[in-house]
């Protein structure tokens, strides 16, 4: 009887099948030498929508809040039903009697897996492939030590809890904001601190006061020293004066050797930043290439957030080192650390990519993948040893000082653009050529992909117990995916955060949404704790329901006690074009999806888009708004259907009638 192995993608099932000897190609799966090797296509299994619980959750209604399902529901994805028929039907087969799970090892993977296996209503015992890499040797050794399913369902728990709160959370939250304000706004779990992190950093540049400064400073012996910072140029070119053609003395010579360890190796967080900072991929695009180089063998598993290698990876590493750069040191030692690799090790380049083509691959790929060798040759080299010489220069009342270095022992770090001191000694005089150099005080920068991540990989931080192993928002595999929803703008829409060359600036309707949040949706704080949580979770430390309850409990308080909003907060205003002025209130009025509507969030006037089977264009809107009637429009429809004519008028109390067409009376 044949075993059913179901992986995540089309691409890792063709790899597994390869290994397995399952050639003959069917609809939607492999087959052959006793398997069955079929896939999903991402979340097959998804969350029903809020109408999927009552027709009533249709309409977007404060009265309707909070949604929270006694029983949640899930529907088969309208991209992937076709898939799904495949992989249901192959595990009701009566010859299947044992399913493999191949998605990928870790919670996102688990769910997939989960979320198919229980919509089809499957009962068969299954087994977990757990597995770092895609090469044929890991695939083959992964089958040979196959895990009982079941040993993950702690892992399933957790990943269930994370889409469940997300789905309270978002879905509650978005509803509650967006009917408050009459804006579009989407909150999330994660992406709302995020977004509030994004804003309070641009705010506190708005804030901040460019101020100028000058520096003293002199030239002699071959070097610049420079002094203090001075507030006012007058007193620094005073202190210029004191100096110019003066004699400077070496009042102390200070000489240290420092040293730098190898860095560690990356872990997707890392490897996203450095990516971006240094050749400017968005942290999404980084996780698309290195994915990439995963499903091709070049690299090992992606989304881990260790930066060690297991010890019975030693000898592995040896031979990836060594077949890189046979002349590199290979400090193996120190890449290895059981007690910090969970789930997964470090993302590492492979045996494979040793005789892979590089120059073959596509541009992106090969940087990312030349950039994995390299942190490996790195991170297993010789400590990095370098000579750091200080010197302070005496000119009558001043004082002037200088540093510069000189490379002792390369080790790892074969670049460097060091600048040393020319020979000096204590005592030394030279003759001096004074000059004061200008600056300016730094406002803080905007964030990039590279300094978000980062700050998402620590906000929270302070909070949580010593011994937490996660502690930021997000994770190493979702924080990617926030950035694009931040950044991403529905046609004719605005995102909440736009790029501009690295930078992330939040837009206009991003400041807003944060101005009318409250402090635990933006808080990094309270989204650090539930990862926390969620870890807690898959270790077996807690139980799934605490946690629901908890994120339940949220959920209501969060309806109960923001259901008025803010006063004075328009969405919509900045960028917009105002119809004209409400006749009930004065505010703005906006143009909508299906109406023009009163910018006041309590004022109820709008003017519908349609009226008796006529459209209402913007032009026709603001010649009501502004005049008080339309121009005499034809083919209005009645109840009856019966066409009429007429002006389309404002009524004193700001809602809208006829005013009709007078007939000629029949003689």
């Amino acid at each position: 009887m044949p075993n059913l192995i179901i992986a995540e993608k089309p691409s890792s099932g063709r790899a597994i099948a390869a290994v397995l000897g399952a050639a003959a190609k069917q609809n939607g799966y492999l087959e052959g030498s006793g398997c069955i090797v079929t896939w999903c296509i991402g979340h097959l299994v998804e969350d029903v929508k809020p109408e999927g619980y009552g027709e009533q959750y249709k309409e977007w209604t404060l009265s309707n809040l909070p949604i929270i399902p006694e029983t949640w529901k899930y529907t088969v994805s309208k991209s992937g039903a076709a898939q799904y028929r495949v992989v249901s039907s192959l595990m009701k087969r009566p010859d299947i009697t044992e399913i493999i799970c191949a998605t990928d090892a870790g919670r996102e993977g688990e769910l997939i897996f989960r979320s198919v296996y229980r919509h089809a209503g499957c009962k068969k015992p299954f087994k977990r492939l757990w597995i770092s890499s895609m090469e044929e040797s890991a695939i083959a050794a992964g089958f040979r030590n196959l895990r009982d399913g079941r040993d993950y369902d702690n892992l399933y728990a957790a990943a269930l809890c994370r889409d469940r709160a997300d789905w309270l959370v978002g879905m509650n939250g978005s509803r509650l904001f967006s009917t408050l304000y009459r804006a579009n706004i989407a909150v999330g779990r994660v992406m709302s601190p995020t977004l509030s992190m994004i804003v309070e950093r641009h705010l506190a540049i708005e804030k901040s006061v460019k101020e100028p400064f000058w520096i003293p400073q002199i030239e002699c012996g071959g070097l610049t020293a420079t002094g203090e910072k001075v507030k006012d140029k007058a007193a620094a070119e005073r202190i210029a004066a004191s100096c110019d053609g003066k004699t400077a003395a070496v009042a102390s010579l200070e000489y240290k050797e420092k040293t730098a360890a190898p860095p560690k190796l990356y872990d997707l967080t890392t490897l996203q930043r450095e990516a971006n900072r240094e050749h400017g991929y968005t942290a999404d695009q980084t996780l698309t290439l290195v994915q990439t180089l995963y499903e091709k063998k070049l690299a090992t598993y992606p989304r881990t957030d260790s930066r060690f290698l297991t010890s019975d990876m030693e000898d592995t590493a040896k031979v990836l080192v060594r077949s890189f750069s046979p002349d590199t040191p290979c400090n193996i030692g120190q890449i290895i650390d059981d007690g910090k690799v969970s789930d997964h090790h470090a993302v590492i380049p492979t045996g494979t990519a040793v005789n892979t083509d590089r120059s073959a691959l596509p541009a992106k790929e090969r940087v990312i993948l030349e950039m994995l060798i390299r942190r490996l040759l790195e991170a297993a080299g010789d400590t990095h040893v370098y000579a750091e010489t200080s010197v302070i220069l005496s000119c009558g009342a001043e004082e002037f000082k200088a540093k510069g270095k000189t490379v002792i022992h390369a080790g790892w770090r074969t670049r460097t653009d060091y600048k040393p001191l020319p020979a000096l000694s204590e005592g030394q005089t030279f003759t001096v050529t004074a000059s004061i150099r200008e600056g300016f005080t730094s406002p803080p920068k905007p964030y990039t992909e590279d300094t978000l991540l980062a700050a998402m990989e620590s906000a929270g931080a302070e909070g949580m117990p010593e011994e937490a192993e996660r502690k930021g928002i997000g994770t190493p595999a979702t924080r990617a995916s926030i950035i694009e929803k931040l950044t991403y703008a529905k046609a004719g829409k605005e995102a909440f955060v736009r790029r501009e060359k690295k930078n992330l600036i939040p837009t206009q309707k991003g400041i807003n949404t944060i101005s009318v949040l409250p402090e635990s949706l933006k808080s990094p704080m309270l989204t650090a704790d539930w990862e926390h949580r969620l870890m807690l979770i898959a270790r077996g430390e807690l139980k799934a329901g605490v946690f629901m309850d908890g994120i339940t409990a949220y959920t209501r308080e969060l309806v109960e006690t923001n259901g008025t909003g803010k006063d004075g907060v328009c969405f919509g205003g900045a960028g917009r074009e105002i119809i004209g002025r409400c006749p009930v209130c004065g505010s703005n009025v906006f143009e909508g999806n299906a109406n023009f509507y009163c910018s006041d969030r309590i004022c109820k006037f709008v003017i519908w888009k349609e009226v008796c089977k006529r459209s209402i264009t913007k032009t026709r809107a603001k010649k009501l708004l502004g005049q008080g009637k339309t121009e005499l429009i034809e083919g209005f429809a009645g109840k009856s259907g019966k066409p009429f004519n007429a002006w389309l008028i404002l009524k004193p109390d700001g809602t809208t009638g006829f005013l009709f067409e007078d007939k000629p009376k029949k003689k």
